[in-house]
């Protein structure tokens, strides 16, 4: 066997058991890693239950209470933009934080408090209802997620639609 062969199979040799070299200390590695004994203790610190095991409550966590949780516009015409006030107030011990708001479509649109309601503080969401395309019952949500237990609340708008009809003769269907 020519030398420059002899030389390419001891190189693939030598590369072929570093190879298996790694593997093994790899599966070594990884098997003395996960036989270690696992800590399972868990801080109280690290966990704020509303309700403790006794039934005592934790109440340095806010809590949000709204004034009416579904606002009815009644009766509206089609294309009207109409906004409410949802009042609340944060009857928690510890700040309320509301970290989003997000209507149930695109015709619903929420504006809340981006800073932290104090506990005792009282604060609105207002949302405003675009009924551009509807026609008549509808019924909308806005759900609010919180730093509150549980952390989202959900509040309802209502309205009835009304699409008006046209002044002009020569607009309305005939009869055939």
């Amino acid at each position: 066997m020519p030398e420059k062969q002899y030389k390419i199979l001891n190189l693939l040799s030598i590369k072929s058991k570093m190879k298996t070299i790694y593997i093994l200390a790899a599966a070594i590695l990884f098997l003395s890693s996960s036989c270690k004994e696992q800590s399972t203790e868990v801080s109280t610190n690290d966990v704020m239950n509303s309700k403790s095991a006794d039934g005592s409550s934790n109440s340095s966590l806010p809590d949000i209470k709204f004034e009416e949780e579904t606002h009815d516009f009644g009766r509206i015409t089609q294309g009207e933009k109409v906004t409410y006030a949802f009042r609340f107030k944060n009857t928690g011990g510890a700040n309320l934080i509301i970290s989003s708001a997000t209507g149930s479509c695109g015709c619903t649109i929420p504006d809340y408090p981006k800073k932290p309601i104090l506990p005792g503080e009282e604060a609105v969401v207002d949302v405003v209802f675009a009924s551009e395309g509807k026609s008549g019952v509808v019924e909308k949500s806005v759900t609010l997620v919180t730093n509150c237990e549980p952390s989202t609340k959900i509040i309802y708008i209502k309205a009835n639609i009304i699409v008006p009809t046209s002044a002009n003769p020569s607009e309305l269907p005939t009869a055939h």
